[in-house]
């Protein structure tokens, strides 16, 4: 429920802020773009930028990378689709669902390690006895999630903190285990708690693949110039900047 809640709330906040910038047509509905939950906080304000900028509204739709391609494989109306990783996006276009050639990545998500009381200082410290519970998201849902799991392989302390980890839906609600109390300390995205209390930890890359993040345009979309201006944004100038204040990596042309 409390997820739920989280993601009713956000995308209310996507609705409103594009409608502040462009609801003087009410007659033409919002571009819908399905985008995935580490993603959250830097669309938002995106979608004031981009309305501002085209007058287009934008309503987002925010969960984890598998769940959102299956709704799009299921024929859910959206226009465009901002994946986690290049694979559901790649597996996509070879089913028809996502125009091959809008195909973009447009950002390197950072995985970390964030305690809200600060008492972890690296991930050999989750073993402690004092750290009870851990949230990741479901790595078969969420390629954070996944990063997560290959992290803890990689550091050698999967077997002791396996027990520990409690698996969210996806990213910010891994996120919100550890905001409420619910866990003490969660893998998640790096843009989603670089200003929160407590101690943030950007992990190690070499401990997992690269989380390489890519959109393309839905196939069933009506609007389809629409949805390219919108991806085209997120490579501009204005998009990239928003993209490395929110603390994603920019990928070399």
């Amino acid at each position: 429920m409390a997820q739920a809640l989280l993601l009713t709330r956000r995308r209310a906040i996507g609705v409103l802020a594009a409608c502040a910038a462009g609801c003087g047509r009410p007659d033409r509905p919002g571009l819908t773009i399905a985008a995935a939950a580490n993603l959250t906080d830097a669309f938002d304000r995106i979608g004031e930028l981009f309305t501002r900028k085209t007058g287009i509204r934008l309503i987002y739709s925010y969960g984890s990378t598998a769940q959102l391609a299956q709704q799009i494989e299921n024929g859910a109306p959206f226009d465009g689709f901002a994946a986690a990783d290049t694979e559901h996006i790649d597996d996509l276009i070879r089913e028809g669902s996502i125009v091959p050639e809008s195909r973009i990545v447009y950002a390197r998500g950072r995985l970390a390690l964030w305690s809200p009381r600060g008492e972890v200082r690296g991930i050999g410290d989750l073993a402690a006895r004092a750290i009870r519970f851990i949230a990741i998201a479901r790595p078969e849902a969420a390629p954070y999630g996944r990063a997560a799991v290959e992290s803890l392989r990689n550091s050698g302390v999967w077997d002791r903190v396996a027990p520990k980890l409690v698996y969210a839906n996806n990213i910010n609600a891994a996120k919100h285990y550890a905001s409420s109390g619910s866990a003490d300390a969660a893998f998640t995205a790096y843009s989603l708690v670089l200003h929160e209390p407590g101690r943030v930890l950007v992990v190690d890359e070499s401990l997992h693949r690269p989380i390489d993040q890519a959109a393309g345009i839905v196939s069933a979309s009506t609007r389809k110039a629409e949805a390219r201006r919108f991806l085209s944004f997120l490579t501009e100038s204005e998009g990239r900047s928003t993209l490395e204040r929110f603390g994603y990596q920019i990928p070399t042309k």
